[in-house]
């Protein structure tokens, strides 16, 4: 984290989530409905190489994909630590859900505090990918369910159970499109990741 000082004097601190996942799975909305300036969007009309390469069975119509990432802005309201009260200012980064794309991933992760991994449970093996690349390289991060309309809805232990995840790593229910809700599982990310940094690495 970096910490710079805001117009009303209280100290910023500047960090950087990483929203990963399937493709599909809801990334991109996420970024928008949490940004608090214009996102900054790769997304681009699905094209006929995509065909038999980007599998989106069991899911709504996509017309669209991100190229490369998404990229947004939030300011979460001030914290009160022992060293003080201070904002914290989030550089949102949404990854590509293609496998070809995720070479990316590798650069977009440097300097992150932690990631969230959204799952669409109609297809809950597509981010398998996500939650080894953040538990391989030790970034904290939370397991969002995208609650689709008309998916099935499981239980916070049944997910986990599923994607063979740690009992640290919290799994949350979220509506993607819906800024309270997405809102939510952020804060709870960086909670979640200001815990990991004052806990010793243990053995599982």
């Amino acid at each position: 984290m970096v910490y710079a000082t805001s117009s009303d004097a209280l100290p910023v601190v500047a960090a950087k989530v990483l929203i990963a996942g399937g493709l599909g799975a809801g990334k991109t909305t996420m970024v928008g409905a949490l940004s608090e300036i214009g996102v900054l969007s790769t997304e681009e009309t699905m094209s006929q190489a995509g065909i038999g390469v980007d599998h989106l069975t069991g899911t709504e119509p996509k017309t669209t994909t991100t190229v490369a990432m998404d990229v947004g802005r939030i300011t979460l309201p001030a914290h009160s630590l022992a060293r003080g009260a201070y904002l914290v200012q989030i550089m949102l980064f949404g990854t590509p859900g293609q496998d070809r794309f995720w070479f990316l991933w590798n650069d977009l992760v440097r300097g992150a505090i932690g990631g969230i991994v959204l799952a669409d449970t109609r297809r809950l093996q597509d981010c398998f990918h996500a939650v080894e690349f953040f538990e391989s390289r030790g970034t904290p991060f939370v397991v969002a369910v995208n609650e689709f309309d008309g998916a099935h809805r499981y239980s916070a232990d049944e997910v986990r159970d599923a994607l063979g995840l740690a009992a640290r790593v919290p799994v949350l229910a979220c509506d993607a499109r819906k800024r309270p809700s997405a809102r939510t599982v952020l804060t709870d990310l960086v909670s979640h990741a200001i815990a990991c940094a004052d806990t010793p690495a243990v053995s599982i």
